[in-house]
């Protein structure tokens, strides 16, 4: 079969000719008509994320939309190791395929399910999450924080706050949803009080860091040292994605100074199957919640021209 292969951890994936995975027992192929390139599938496929294994010549791609032996038009999720997503035939455990609504394309389907995963599942499986709760995102203007800004007012956000590069980067967010923009290219200072005011004034319950490094850093800081006789309000910290840095400084104090519930969401945190099911409710509040996506269709012949472009949209691989 044709795929995109890597066969250097420092190079893109080639267009070549790949074996033809079969079923075992539990699994079912998958006949592939579209996967996404998302953050994860490059770290993966450059052996930098923690799932990423060490064995070569290799498929990329954790998720896709296809058809299974019987016809039916699925979103899968965790192909079996070296048979990624991109590639005429994938093998999925069956229980981590969930059928995709009619009125929603393959490209769509493809492009927005692990970016609304993210948010879906920190806020409903991670936070626990209630309608009414008031939420932050670190790092809205991606597309998983856009996403996020959408499917947390769908889920009931009473005020959503947002943080961006700078005051251009968060332009446009209201129109999403966002209540409250904070851009991040200002002094220290000046940015913890942003942050202070949005968790203390503003009642923050869940935060949503897409970034890590220096602002998660400045707001965990933010959430602490209040003195209320009361007790510091709870605030539910959902590490997501590390942009902008793996490491920060955490004190000790910090923690016993304040209301933070530390938790993290991804692989691992939460069962494949978990997962899934998350994409299946992105996937059907699509029309519902009006949930939109900037995506750009490319053939995977292209693969290789196409890996290391910058784009605003998420591209989708088409086969």
């Amino acid at each position: 079969m044709k795929a995109a292969v890597v066969h250097d951890f420092n190079a893109p994936p080639r267009y070549d000719d790949f074996p033809a995975p079969s079923a075992e027992f539990g699994e079912t192929t998958v006949q592939v008509r579209a996967a996404a390139l998302s953050q994860l599938v490059k770290a993966q496929a450059s052996g930098r994320h923690y799932s990423s294994g060490k064995t070569l010549p290799l498929v990329p791609g954790v998720d896709g939309v296809g058809l299974l032996p019987d016809g039916r038009r699925v979103y899968f999720a965790f192909p079996r190791k070296l048979f990624g997503s991109m590639a005429e035939t994938s093998v999925v455990q069956l229980q981590n395929c969930v059928d995709i609504p009619d009125d929603v394309d393959d490209v769509t389907a493809a492009a927005i399910g692990n970016p609304g995963m993210s948010s879906w599942t920190a806020l409903l499986d991670r936070a626990k999450f209630l309608p009414g709760e008031n939420i932050l995102i670190n790092g809205a203007t991606g597309a998983s924080g856009r996403l996020a800004i959408q499917i947390a007012k769908h889920l009931g956000a009473a005020k959503v706050i947002v943080t961006g590069r700078n005051a251009q980067s968060v332009k446009g967010l209201a129109a999403l949803g966002a209540d409250i923009l904070i851009p991040l290219d200002v002094p220290a200072d000046e940015l913890k009080a942003s942050f202070r005011e949005a968790l203390h004034t503003h009642k923050v319950n869940v935060v949503l860091d897409y970034l890590w490094g220096p602002s998660a850093e400045c707001l965990l800081s933010a959430a602490a040292g209040q003195g209320h006789q009361s007790g510091e309000p709870r605030i539910r910290f959902v590490q997501i994605g590390s942009l902008t840095g793996n490491d920060i400084s955490l004190p000790g104090s910090l923690l016993r100074s304040s209301g933070l519930e530390l938790m993290g969401s991804g692989l691992g945190s939460v069962s494949n199957a978990g997962l899934v099911q998350a994409v299946g409710g992105v996937l059907r509040a699509i029309s519902t919640a009006g949930l939109s996506i900037a995506a750009e269709a490319v053939a995977l012949q292209d693969v290789e021209s196409a890996w290391l472009n910058e784009s605003s949209s998420r591209l989708v691989f088409t086969v």
